[in-house]
């Protein structure tokens, strides 16, 4: 029989990671030998790297339903931080949301669409806010979009009312999207400081803030993002500028997985930071004192299914 060979395209698996200190602050000059990338704990060998300010594609989307008005506003107008951040080369959608999705601009290059997209949300007029269907259908919109980085900026209680799916479905949907990051910031931790200064937020209703922001810590790690909870309204400016921040500091790497196997299952990964010697990385301030650091990155990919 002639000699013959199976070549077996294994595809990239690209994993977005920031790296900053306690206080928050980004650290820059890191190497592709700093990273080591473990899939289901297995050590895998990095391909490709890059901390290039790579252009982005994002959706800003805002829950805006009667629950919490003018703390809404002033995080609508704080998004405009975010907005001022935006590079020529940048798509971005404004959605917002309460039983439906409304989409009040399609992805553009032009600040100024996104400026008048936020400022026509003056009253909102229902109370429901379907988070789970309104994220689902963001996830499938830039599953559709090509391009390189992809985030989601979540503006939302966390609070899910009347959506047709349910927590796990949209939980199976994070996990299968791919090349995303979701960034929340939450405007229920607020609320409920105001609510709970008045005494009217009993055990039933205070759960269900603590369960929504667990479901917004959720999406943000999975995906390795980062979720925000301010008290303050005088918070939220830093935390859009915090947001730009991140999103034009990340280092890029991508691999190819020892585990080719393209079988629909979920691999859970880990970044570590390690030393020429391979040793954990030290890094250390301008005096000389070591500095703990925090590697934020997703939790894992599923490996998309190959029908034959």
């Amino acid at each position: 029989m002639p000699d013959y060979s199976i070549r077996v395209d294994v595809p990239l698996v690209n994993v977005d990671v920031l790296v900053t200190t306690k206080d928050g602050q980004f650290v820059p000059g890191l190497k592709k030998e700093n990273f080591k990338i473990l899939e289901d704990g297995v050590d895998q060998r990095v391909t490709n790297f890059n901390q290039s300010e790579a252009p982005i594609t994002a959706v800003m989307l805002i829950e805006f339903a009667s629950t919490n008005y003018s703390y809404l506003r002033d995080a609508l107008n704080s998004s405009y931080t975010f907005a001022t951040q935006l590079k020529k080369d940048d798509w971005v959608a404004v959605v917002e949301y309460d039983m439906r999705t409304h989409i009040l601009v399609d992805f553009t290059q032009d600040k100024r669409e996104i400026m008048e997209a936020l400022n026509t949300l003056r009253i909102p007029g229902f109370s429901e806010r379907n988070l789970f269907d309104a994220l689902y259908e963001t996830l499938d919109r830039l599953d559709g979009t090509e391009g390189g980085r992809k985030y989601v900026i979540l503006v939302s209680t966390g609070q899910d009312t009347f959506s047709r799916i349910n927590y796990d479905t949209i939980l199976k949907k994070v996990k299968a999207t791919q090349n995303v990051t979701i960034y929340p910031v939450s405007i229920g931790r607020a609320l409920r400081e105001r609510l709970d200064s008045r005494g009217a937020v009993g055990p039933i209703a205070n759960l269900d803030f603590l369960q929504a922001d667990n479901q917004m810590n959720t999406f943000a790690r999975m995906t390795g993002g980062k979720a925000y909870f301010p008290r303050f309204d005088g918070e939220l400016p830093e935390i859009f500028h915090d947001i730009g921040t991140a999103i034009r500091n990340q280092y890029s790497l991508a691999y190819r997985p020892t585990n080719a196997k393209s079988d629909g299952t979920y691999r859970k990964l880990k970044v570590e930071l390690i030393a020429p010697d391979g040793g954990p990385l030290k890094i250390r301030d301008q005096r000389g004192k070591d500095v703990k650091v925090n590697i934020i990155a997703r939790e894992g990919y599923t490996a998309k299914h190959v029908v034959d």
